[in-house]
């Protein structure tokens, strides 16, 4: 005779209840939409510092430009241009250094087009290179600074808002 069946004593539980399974479940659930939500930041700041880079190396790109024509800078055909491509440019035949100037910009503004979505920049001279909009780049012309501006659309909802400045002097 068992000792339960002598005091009458409840049985002993076997396996688990269908109650336990579903809060399980549960916890599980909430612990992978939380990992989900990390993943999903983390891939959204991963994004944002890879198009923030490539904003600093095309801004390294035409300042090395800029600051290899300096005839160029002096005669101020860097200063708000929206640039053009010159074939000459890239022969051993040359150009001037306002052609220069203009292929510098055309090209530095079609990789800027390729590297970043909506990617669009301006050279100019500006005490403020913190401000404007690629419509309106607020380019004052004050100073001896050059400012490059660049901007982008990060979150891909059709409007360039990410702004990188960067002031130099040739």
């Amino acid at each position: 005779m068992s000792l339960h069946s002598i005091t009458g004593a409840i049985r002993p539980q076997r396996g688990t209840t269908l109650i336990e399974v579903l809060i399980s479940l549960l916890i599980l659930a909430i612990g992978l939409l939380g990992m989900s939500g990390l993943q999903t930041v983390s891939l959204r700041n991963t994004q944002s510092a890879y198009l923030r880079t490539q904003a600093s190396l095309n801004s390294n790109d035409v300042v090395e430009r800029v600051r290899a024509n300096l005839q160029g800078v002096e005669a101020g055909s860097y200063d708000g241009i929206d640039g053009a491509v010159t074939a000459s440019c890239n022969t051993v035949d040359g150009c001037t250094p306002a052609q220069l100037a203009a292929n510098d910009i055309a090209e530095w503004k079609v990789a800027l087009a390729a590297d970043l979505p909506a990617g669009t920049g301006t050279v100019c001279t500006d005490s403020t290179p913190e401000d404007g909009t690629p419509a309106a780049p607020a380019c004052d012309g004050l100073g001896n600074l050059y400012a490059i501006k660049i901007w982008w659309d990060e979150d891909r909802d059709g409007t360039a808002e990410k702004l990188f400045a960067l002031s130099f002097q040739p």
